[in-house]
C-alpha cells in the first residue's frame, strides 16, 4: 500500500511548530498533542460503527457506535508523547508497549521492554512512533505483533524519511503508514532531514 500522507491546515502549523528549533518544551507538547490527534481522525476513517437508539433530553432516536477494538501500540519512549494525545479521543482503547532503544553507533535498534495485551484477529491495532527514520524501530515492532496474531495493523507517524518508509512497505504491503510529512531523506547519523531533531528528547525536555 502507498503512504498516506495527511493534509490539513491545522496538522501543517502543528508541523511547523515542532520541527522549529527555538520552539520550547510546552509549545512542543501540545503541538505534537494536535497533531497526534488529526492523525488518529485520518486513520481511523474506515472504523466499523453499528446502530445504537438512544433516547435524548426530546425523543428517541438512533446513533451510531464503534463496533470493534483498538489496540494502541506506543513504542517506547516517543510513542508515549502521541498516546497520550490518542487515548482522550479512543477512552477504551487496549494499550500496548515495545520498547526500542537505538544504538546511536549503529542506528540499529534494540529491545528493551514488552507488555501487550490479548491481541484477535478482529482487532484494529494502532502503532505510534512519531519518526519513521530507518524503519528498523517500527520493523521489529511489526514482527513481534506479528507473532502475536495481530492481522490489521496501521503505523502513525508525524516525520518519515524515504529509506524507512521504503522499508516497511517493501516488507510489510498489506500495512497502511499514515504520515505528516514525507521528508527529504536521512543524513549520515541517520537522523530525518529536515526532521524536527530527536522527538523524545524535546517532548521531554531531556
Amino acid at each position: 500500500m502507498e503512504a498516506i500522507v495527511v493534509k490539513h491546515p491545522l496538522l501543517a502549523h502543528a508541523l511547523t511548530v515542532l520541527r522549529d528549533r527555538d520552539t520550547g518544551t510546552a509549545d512542543f507538547r501540545l503541538h505534537a498533542g494536535i497533531a497526534s490527534q488529526i492523525m488518529l481522525v485520518e486513520a481511523t476513517r474506515d472504523l466499523r460503527l453499528s446502530p445504537k437508539a438512544i433516547v435524548t433530553p426530546l425523543t428517541e432516536t438512533e446513533g451510531m457506535a464503534l463496533d470493534e477494538r483498538v489496540v494502541l501500540v506506543p513504542v517506547l519512549r516517543a510513542g508515549l508523547a502521541m498516546l497520550m494525545a490518542i487515548q482522550d479521543m479512543l477512552l477504551d482503547a487496549a494499550v500496548g508497549f515495545v520498547g526500542l532503544e537505538r544504538d546511536e553507533k549503529t542506528a540499529v535498534a534494540r529491545e528493551y521492554y514488552q507488555k501487550l495485551p490479548a491481541v484477535h484477529d478482529a482487532d484494529r491495532v494502532l502503532v505510534l512512533d512519531p519518526m519513521l527514520a530507518t524503519g528498523g524501530s517500527l520493523d521489529d515492532t511489526v514482527a513481534i505483533l506479528r507473532d502475536r496474531g495481530c492481522r490489521r495493523i496501521s503505523l502513525i507517524c508525524i516525520v518519515s524519511a524515504p529509506e524507512g518508509m521504503q522499508r516497511i512497505q517493501e516488507r510489510y504491503p498489506d500495512i497502511q503508514v499514515y504520515t505528516a510529512s514525507m521528508d527529504e531523506s536521512l543524513n549520515e547519523q541517520k537522523f530525518i532531514v529536515p526532521g524536527l531533531g530527536d522527538f523524545g528528547d524535546r517532548y521531554f525536555g531531556t
